[in-house]
């Protein structure tokens, strides 16, 4: 006959094992990493059904770029990593921080024109700015949106 407190504990196991399972998986299939325009470009060139599928891009809005539609609810921009340029637009909200110059994620799909049109736009927020990783802080995007040494 099997005791109580062992049912207890097989029961609980299965409980526990299960629930790692289902949130084990689903990180795996929701988790979402985002690329760089020169990871994408490169990615794109190496695998061509890419084009048009839904992924999210991080990177700088390159100075000067921003063009605002009549309206104020359409933008088209140009966003860079320091090693490649990749145009946006952008239909919806607009973000009170985004300007020239903020690091931005957006996420959409890059069409076969080279233009990343995206259905989500963060902009970072200038409170929150820290310094970015010693590997990015050597590229020229990053130096020329800090602007000259003082």
């Amino acid at each position: 006959m099997v005791r109580a407190r062992t049912k207890f504990i097989i029961g609980g196991v299965l409980v526990l094992g299960t629930a790692g399972y289902l949130m084990a998986t689903s990180i795996g299939e929701t988790g979402m990493y985002y690329l760089t325009p020169g990871e994408l470009t490169a990615k794109v060139k190496g695998d061509s059904t890419l084009y048009d599928t839904g992924v999210k891009m991080g990177a700088r809005v390159v100075p000067g770029t921003i063009e605002r539609q009549p309206g104020g609810r359409a933008v088209s921009f140009r966003v860079t990593d320091g090693s490649q340029i990749i145009p946006v637009t952008y239909r919806g909200v607009i973000p009170d921080t985004f300007t020239d110059s903020v690091d931005v994620v957006v996420e959409g799909r890059y069409n076969r024109e080279g233009t990343f049109v995206a259905t989500t736009l963060l902009a970072k927020c200038a409170s929150r700015y820290e310094n970015a990783p010693d590997k990015y802080q050597s590229t020229p995007g990053y130096k020329a949106a800090k602007g000259p040494a003082a």
